[in-house]
């Protein structure tokens, strides 16, 4: 568990080889984007909230902008999913635990 906490940070020199350091690394990230594009909706909810919004607001520089767009797109190469794929599992997990989140929102 440490090495995967510290091979979550690059500035930490520890590599991330193992499956739950890949994971980390890419579910950490995507998860806040998540909570980020929920958030801004009519909604404030991740039940509604699909793929492609989170793939448009990626492109939009200044939604997020301290989340690095490279380490959202790098940790679904980590796990060897496309990354609509990815977004979709992050989104699906999300879900299932909307209220204790506090993204259940209007819906």
């Amino acid at each position: 568990m440490t090495r995967a906490i510290l091979s979550h940070a690059d500035y930490s020199g520890v590599p991330r080889e193992s499956r739950l350091e890949k994971t980390l690394f890419a579910c950490d990230e995507m998860a806040g984007f998540i909570t980020a594009a929920s958030l801004v909706r009519p909604s404030k909810s991740v039940l509604d909230l699909e793929a492609a919004s989170v793939i448009k607001r990626m492109k939009d520089k200044a939604f997020a902008r301290a989340v690095k767009r490279e380490d959202l797109r790098g940790g679904a190469e980590l796990l060897g999913l496309p990354l609509e794929t990815h977004i979709g599992n992050v989104i699906e997990s999300m879900r299932e635990r909307a209220d204790e989140l506090g993204l259940r929102g209007s819906l």
